[in-house]
């Protein structure tokens, strides 16, 4: 299929980096499409670890990159990411990097915004990164934030700035308690961006539709996971954009039917970072040892993630929104050595068996995981290239899996680096 799309099946962090960087050796294209630098993939090639926010991970394989108008830019981060992958001989044309000038701006004052807010919320805080993602996406749905087109235009852009930092400092100060922000040096920073970023912002919907037209392939990556969707997720302990599949063609300026298959990412166990419900959370030895032997640590703010048994009410319920056709499943080796191994393949809510995550914040705190016990294994599975090099167990977790959440695999991975995967279906040969 001319485009595959590759989106988180749990609440973030489920290894798209990597599967996305293994893909785009088969795409000719990639594209984010929403969220913004509150999320990070991490990409393992050879001995160096890459990390990327905003610049879609197919970046490695020297793939032109695409953020579309659904992403939300700091562009002070864009930037200091862009130079450091041309330091290592990456993104070396400027046309390998292409940002929508639909995208909208996340300018000083969301940043200071977001922070004090959550400092208000104390005990009640939701756990936002502080990156100004939140303030940016309230903006334009208030149709008051500026975007990289507005940014381009010399003429209109210094007033339009203005009269947003007067209106936003006035919010900072008398309601927040924050500090103002000099209009000068917000003004003589956007110049700056604006001469470093000019050069690669174009309408990316025209870009797009004429590379599907022509053929080209094009991989697009999510943001977060499914369970973090501002609709469908654990609301209001969510992201500020929509994660699911359906947002590509809002953020990338796509029509639905040029989608051809949706691979969804998720982990051999659960994780999630910040605060929110967790039905599969492990309090215990198993789940430490889960966060130690899975380094499960947020690569954009280094917290420390929850971790807890798979769950399949989640992994279905992304299959049910995102029109999964396969399963990418990452972090099996992290399983080994544990001589059980727990699966929820449904809740109880107040007596009653449930087979759906529920939207009710207090009935979520009420499920308890209903839960399968399939063997373990010892073995070590870095060197495995295929199902039958696993050991039996292994292989029967993984069909438990497909067989939890009707979804077959398409791709296993038994460690971080490119190697170290099974790639059992190539989504683009589908």
């Amino acid at each position: 299929m001319p485009a595959v799309a590759v989106i988180g099946a749990q609440w973030g962090d489920e290894g798209k980096g990597k599967v996305v960087d293994i893909l785009a050796e088969h795409a000719d294209v990639v594209v984010r499409f929403q969220g913004g630098n509150n999320a990070g993939h991490t990409l393992v090639v050879g001995d160096e670890t890459t990390i990327v926010h905003l610049i879609p991970s197919g970046v490695l394989q020297g793939k032109p990159c695409v953020i579309g108008n659904g992403v939300v830019v700091d562009p002070w981060v864009l930037i200091e990411e862009r130079d450091a992958l041309r330091a290592r001989g990456f993104l070396a044309d400027d046309d390998q990097l292409k940002i929508s000038d639909r995208a909208h701006l996340i300018l000083p004052y969301h940043r200071a915004i977001d922070v004090a807010r959550e400092t208000m919320r104390g005990g009640a805080a939701i756990g936002t990164t502080g990156r100004g993602i939140g303030p940016t996406y309230e903006d334009k749905m208030a149709r008051d934030g500026i975007r990289f087109a507005d940014l381009l235009d010399e003429q209109t852009f210094p007033d339009m700035l203005r009269d947003a930092v007067e209106r936003k400092n006035r919010y900072l100060t008398e309601l927040l308690g924050g500090t103002a922000i000099p209009f000068d040096n917000v003004l003589d920073d956007c110049l700056r961006v604006r001469d470093a970023l000019a050069v690669h912002v174009i309408d990316s919907s025209v870009f797009l539709d004429k590379a599907l037209a022509s053929g080209r392939r094009v991989l697009f990556e999510g943001g977060q996971g499914t369970m973090l969707d501002v609709d469908h997720g654990t609301y209001p302990f969510v992201t500020s954009s929509n994660t699911v599949s359906g947002a590509i063609s809002t953020g990338a300026g796509v029509a639905p039917d040029r989608i051809g298959t949706v691979v969804g990412m998720c982990k051999a166990y659960t994780t999630r970072v910040g605060a929110g419900p967790f039905p599969t959370e492990l309090l215990d030895e198993d789940g430490a040892r889960l966060q130690k032997d899975g380094s499960e640590f947020g690569a954009t703010t280094g917290r420390p993630r929850r971790c807890g048994w798979f769950d399949a009410v989640v992994v279905r319920q992304a299959a049910r929104l995102n029109g999964l056709h396969g399963l990418a499943v990452t972090k099996l080796d992290v399983l080994t050595g544990f001589e059980k191994i727990r699966v929820c393949t449904a809740y109880e809510l107040d007596g009653k068996r449930i087979d759906s995550f529920p939207a009710g914040r207090a009935a979520v705190e009420r499920v308890r995981p209903v839960y399968e016990e399939l063997p373990g294994w010892s073995e070590q599975l870095d060197r495995a290239r295929s199902l039958d090099d696993l050991p039996k167990n292994a292989r029967r977790y993984v069909q438990a899996l497909e067989d939890l959440t009707g979804v077959p695999s398409f791709l296993v991975s038994v460690g971080a680096r490119r190697r170290e995967t099974i790639l059992l279906r190539n989504p683009f040969a589908s």
